[in-house]
């Protein structure tokens, strides 16, 4: 399927490596023009390279979102670069899951819902304003299935995917009529160099074996089974937010689409 993305520019942030990175090679090669975010310059720029390198067209914005100025230079770098933004992917965030009730004193609250949540208002109130003139856009949260389906366990993270989810909604009734879209992802479980190197840690300690194929459909099982009986791949991710990002998609918005393999 064409997605026609040519002649877009898509802004992602969080993109120096997994999803977002995936995401934005895939927005790429459907022929967006891409800005790829992120807070390490080095980092950034070789995700932008890879994309340049695979004939995409690829610039970089540095800029913690977690702070004003930020995202400031985010705006900044993003007007000196090239044309206005239409798609906007809010994937940058942050996730302890090692703290619970007893051990994420209020602050930790309060630090994990600005870089998950307030930073994602703060692209699109940078952003979502010309969109609005301009008539066409598109707003994609990158959430969580824990926003719907929260464990005990690290809850100030299932809180923020809640509220991520919550301005996804909003926002797309603000936006009625407008040609602007907002949606968002709740991603289950997906397998990049963090996670992988997870399991085989959690292969070794429980008997499960060497592999990644070995282990997975153990781990599958042992926290967090799903339907599919495995987790997902980036590519399956950045799929599915290229369509959202389409004129294929143009009469989807408010919606939370989980993309958890049936959790």
């Amino acid at each position: 399927m064409d997605l026609r993305l040519g002649g877009r520019r898509a802004l992602v942030t969080g993109a120096s490596s997994g999803l977002g990175a995936e995401i934005a090679r895939v927005l790429a090669a459907e022929g967006a023009s891409v800005v790829v975010h992120g807070r390490d310059e080095a980092r950034t720029e070789a995700v932008a390279g890879s994309i340049r390198d695979s004939g995409g067209d690829a610039t970089t914005a540095i800029g913690d979102l977690a702070t004003d100025a930020g995202a400031d230079a985010v705006r900044a770098a993003v007007a000196g670069s090239g044309a206005p933004v239409d798609i906007l992917v809010n994937n940058a965030g942050t996730y302890d899951v090692t703290v619970g009730w007893d051990t994420a004193p209020p602050e930790a609250w309060a630090e994990v819902y600005n870089v998950n949540v307030i930073s994602a208002v703060r692209m699109i109130r940078r952003f979502v304003p010309g969109m609005r003139e301009r008539g066409w856009g598109r707003v994609i949260q990158i959430s969580s299935v824990v926003g719907e389906l929260p464990a005990a366990d690290y809850p100030h993270y299932a809180a923020t995917n809640a509220a991520r989810n919550n301005l996804t909604r909003s926002l797309a009734r603000e936006l009625r009529h407008s040609g602007v879209t907002s949606n968002a992802v709740a991603a289950g479980g997906f397998i990049t160099p963090p996670v992988e190197n997870m399991l085989l840690d959690a292969g070794r300690r429980y008997g499960w074996g060497d592999t990644l194929e070995e282990i997975e459909p153990k781990a599958v099982a042992a926290f967090g089974s799903n339907d599919v009986g495995r987790l997902g791949r980036p590519r399956e991710c950045a799929d599915l937010v290229a369509f959202l990002a389409s004129p294929h998609a143009a009469y989807l918005t408010g919606a939370v689409l989980p993309l958890d393999g049936g959790a």
